[in-house]
């Protein structure tokens, strides 16, 4: 289907992302696979290219565009050419609108123009060993002292954790009050912050998820964002783009899964003839190809809303939830297709498989997705 919700401004832009990548990250994948985690030049290259945090304001070097069809882009662009390491939506799609939204004049000018350079990369740190999406349950916690925070505990699977320059933390601040969290910045550098070995995943291998340890950290308030306390509800704003960012990133995996496989029935022979002339292949490939178009106008749909500031938290919990179950499904049924050759990583699809499986985990699990449909929809 036609996609009608894009612009020819949003086109060029397209045009302009998917040569960067041509040009900066394709050839290196393999690289940083190896590596355990992509290269810094890339962020200072995207950043001189002006492809990160583009929202930030002009006065701290960004282009003032809000409009989530450019993150849009950018989320399906990587995942077309299955790039799980260089999360450039986690950097100015979810950890930049947190400085931009509860920072201050003084943090933005501090922090942002070299967030928008690409000189330092953010990651944000929630999940802990012992709690994962039940954010009430963390255990780590900061006690104010003078005009600092004292912050000790440990967060885990954390997404950037070693190339990141600024860590935005949430951290119990009141032991009486379980939803009591405070936001803070934690800069590289700071004593007591150290982080551990990268964490061996079984997908995205280019990605550097690490662990994060605080022993009395003294952190300034001057890097607390927003209100001490109100950290719950800050994690609770944002975590519904963060969703529609991974649904846009899902729908295109699912698509560039269908592509390849396509690409391969069509080759692909047995029995004297192209396994896309069985009925079976092609009755999979149809029934594949229209769920994920009936998924991309959903997505885009739900785009348009949080433009306007009309996506509720639950809709976007449906499209993460249709599309990671449907990433899933599709690279699974693409594999099969392949046949023993989709067991192999030098196909394509092998590596989108094991990439796809952390999808329905991360952000809220699909799980935690329908606790959050069933209780708008008055189940509970």
């Amino acid at each position: 289907m036609e996609r009608q919700h894009f612009e020819q401004e949003h086109t060029i832009f397209r045009d302009s992302f998917k040569a960067f990548l041509t040009r900066e990250v394709i050839p290196f994948q393999t690289q940083w696979e190896h590596d355990g985690m992509v290269s810094r030049e890339v962020w200072r290259k995207a950043g001189d290219a002006g492809y990160l945090v583009p929202f930030a304001d002009p006065q701290y070097g960004g282009a003032g565009c809000r409009d989530f069809r450019y993150d849009q882009i950018i989320s399906e662009e990587l995942a077309y050419i299955n790039e799980a390491g260089f999360m450039m939506p986690l950097h100015s799609t979810l950890c930049a609108p947190y400085i931009d939204t509860f920072g201050n004049e003084a943090q933005k000018q501090r922090w942002m123009p070299s967030l928008v350079s690409g000189e330092r990369i953010l990651a944000v740190a929630m999940t802990e060993p012992h709690a994962g999406s039940d954010l009430a349950g963390m255990r780590t916690q900061a006690i104010e002292q003078d005009d600092v925070w004292i912050l000790n505990g440990s967060k885990t699977f954390i997404s950037n954790g070693i190339l990141a320059d600024l860590v935005i933390v949430a951290a119990k601040t009141d032991p009486t009050n379980p939803h009591s969290m405070t936001l803070m910045v934690v800069e590289e550098g700071m004593p007591g912050f150290v982080r551990g070995q990268r964490l061996k995943k079984m997908g995205m291998h280019s990605q550097d998820t690490a662990e994060l340890f605080f022993d009395n950290v003294r952190v300034p308030k001057t890097n607390i964002l927003g209100v001490p306390g109100q950290g719950f509800y800050y994690l609770m704003q944002m975590l519904g783009r963060e969703r529609l960012a991974l649904a846009c990133s899902a729908i295109a995996g699912a698509q560039a899964a269908w592509q390849t496989t396509r690409e391969y029935v069509l080759e692909r022979k047995a029995f004297g003839r192209e396994i896309a002339k069985f009925q079976n292949t092609r009755f999979k490939m149809a029934e594949m190809k229209t769920e994920i178009d009936v998924g991309q106008v959903f997505v885009d749909r739900c785009v348009m809303d949080h433009n306007t500031g009309r996506l509720r938290d639950d809709i976007a919990a449906e499209a993460k939830l249709f599309t990671t179950e449907l990433l899933g499904r599709v690279v699974d049924q693409c594999v099969q297709l392949h046949g023993g050759w989709g067991y192999m990583m030098e196909y394509p699809i092998s590596k989108m498989y094991l990439n796809a499986r952390i999808q329905r985990i991360f952000a809220g699990t699909s799980e935690i997705m329908k606790e959050i449909i069933g209780r708008a929809n008055g189940l509970a």
